[in-house]
């Protein structure tokens, strides 16, 4: 029997003299980061830097401490993300680089420089050799590309297209150039919900590639010929009726963005960490989230992406739902799926699932405490 992959874990209770930050730095070498030669080596720690207004995004003050331990340990860290397929404030380098020092993550707070990994729009990038199923090459911005060692710091909550997000979801799609991000899209389009639509042409006016306008009733229509997959309408939409179509292109989605993630971590040390804390039901790319499904349970850290996301799955199923979030919209009862029940037409173990046989990982773990 393959031995299984140990995935480290440290809840949120503290003492004095003993906080978070200690308890991060402590979990994360006892998970092994110091086997890890970071002398004289660039290290991108890949992080979302949170869509203005959305309040669930990483604390800056953790990424503070990484990058301190990084520091100690030898190497030369930046913090990185590339830009947005969609129009929003993370687009472009400029604005991006003006939200992620809006929610704190400049050189004073965090000790290290944000690099914005494909550039100016999104166009600087490396395609990485990988030969899988759906991508012979992957399009990866180039400053993720070229680092020595990738650190992966994810929020984890729920996703719309996977499910869940979690460090597959940050390495994978969070990597990939604006490029990248449209091929992973493209397979999966949205939906109008003529019933629900109100006319207010939001969808409309966010749209990047002007596939929608509005009929004679007055209902937002979407042409197929034009629609790239963004999944911008989606995020705009305040009355359901946009929708993501989920059919067969959200596995082939997930499994697209697990061979992104391959294309990030082949042939360099990587690791990961995952924050189980404010898990909303919906991406950080919003620019709101919504009331957390379960309590603050703790953080995760592992050499294996895979295995950390599945524990990460687990733990959150089997918490309790709190009361007043969107669960108890969905009829939830204690013992059903909770990213099943919240994103019904989703199945998240698919991603994980092919992850393992591209040979990111294993579904297999033993769960740590420290």
């Amino acid at each position: 029997m393959a031995e299984q992959s140990k995935v480290y874990f440290t809840n949120l209770r503290t003492k004095p003299g003993f906080n978070l930050l200690d308890k991060l730095e402590k979990l994360m070498r006892k998970a092994g980061v110091e086997l890890i030669d970071f002398k004289e080596q660039f290290v991108a720690i890949k992080i979302h830097f949170g869509e203005p207004g959305n309040l669930a995004y990483i604390r800056p003050n953790y990424a503070a401490r990484v990058v301190k331990l990084v520091r100690e340990l030898g190497g030369r860290p930046f913090l990185t993300d590339s830009n947005t397929l969609y129009t929003g404030r993370r687009a472009n380098a400029v604005d991006h680089l003006e939200s992620a020092m809006e929610n704190g993550f400049n050189r004073m707070a965090v000790g290290c420089d944000v690099i914005i990994a494909d550039g100016l729009k999104g166009t600087d990038y490396h395609e990485v050799v990988i030969e899988q199923k759906h991508c012979q090459t992957a399009k990866i911005g180039a400053a993720i590309a070229d680092a020595d060692i990738v650190i992966s710091m994810s929020h984890f909550k729920g996703h719309e297209m996977t499910g869940f997000g979690g460090a597959l979801k940050n390495l994978g799609m969070g990597s990939g150039s604006r490029g990248g991000k449209l091929e992973m899209h493209s397979a999966s389009k949205p939906v109008i919900k003529p019933e629900n639509c109100i006319g207010c042409r939001m969808c409309v006016r966010s749209c990047p590639e002007q596939a929608i306008s509005m009929n004679a009733d007055k209902k937002a229509v979407i042409d197929y010929d034009l629609c790239v997959g963004c999944g911008q309408c989606v995020a705009v939409c305040q009355y359901d009726s946009a929708q993501v179509k989920w059919d067969a292109a959200a596995d082939s989605a997930a499994e697209k963005i697990a061979e992104y993630t391959l294309a990030v971590v082949q042939g360099k040390p990587n690791f990961h960490v995952n924050f189980i804390m404010d898990v909303s039901p919906d991406c950080d790319c919003w620019s709101n989230n919504d009331a957390a499904i379960v309590p603050n349970l703790g953080i995760m850290a592992s050499f294996d992406p895979v295995a950390l996301d599945r524990a990460s799955a687990d733990m959150v199923n089997q918490a309790v739902a709190l009361q007043g979030c969107r669960l108890q919209e969905k009829h939830f009862h204690e013992g059903d799926d909770k990213f099943g029940t919240i994103h019904g037409d989703v199945d998240w173990t698919a991603g994980l699932s092919y992850a393992e046989v591209i040979g990111l990982g294993s579904q297999d773990y033993e769960l740590i405490e420290v």
